[in-house]
């Protein structure tokens, strides 16, 4: 249960960074088409991603003698400490009139969940559940995101950002410090 808990819970943090973007892209008033492709590749790459990062993690945890717990605590301390630094540069809006620039707005919101995925035996043993709730949640969060974005303010989007990086940067300090795996 606690497994469960904790991957709803790095999804919802891993989520925050395209939910925020994705309160920004809402102010352009895409059609229902576009914001359910957006959504789904978004989730399709939390999908892939963390898989990808969890076979270079097992590659890379054969080699240094670290124990999985601390790797995961660094890994969520460096993402949240690339998000805070992300609070001070201004947004760019990329045209997202192709499906290319839609997937690379899915690959750049998605790139943590590739670092997450290089501590994910840590997290849990059942990954494919655990990609699969990243997946779902980050699609949900980018289709709440873009549905609401004309309605909300920019500042809102930086203060789901902050939730994300608070709850990365307790994660953070759970598996350095007290996690025994």
């Amino acid at each position: 249960m606690m497994q469960l808990i904790s991957i709803f819970v790095i999804a919802i943090g891993l989520s925050m960074d395209a939910f925020s973007l994705a309160i920004l892209y809402g102010t352009l008033n895409f059609n229902r088409r576009k914001t359910i492709l957006l959504s789904f590749f978004v989730g399709v790459f939390h999908f892939f991603m963390p898989l990808f990062g969890n076979l270079l993690g097992i590659m890379l945890l054969s080699i240094l003698p670290v124990t999985t717990n601390i790797v995961v605590g660094i890994i969520f301390f460096v993402i949240s400490t690339q998000m805070f630094l992300s609070i001070f540069k201004d947004e760019e809006i990329i045209d997202l009139k192709g499906i290319l620039a839609i997937i690379f707005f899915a690959f750049t919101v998605s790139i943590d969940s590739f670092s997450v995925g290089i501590g994910l035996n840590a997290i849990c043993n059942k990954k494919i559940i655990a990609v699969t709730i990243f997946s779902v949640i980050s699609s949900i969060f980018t289709f709440m995101g873009l549905s609401i974005g004309s309605k909300l303010t920019e500042k809102f989007g930086k203060v789901s950002t902050i939730i994300g990086i608070i709850v990365l940067f307790v994660m953070s300090f759970f598996y350095l410090f007290f996690y025994n795996g």
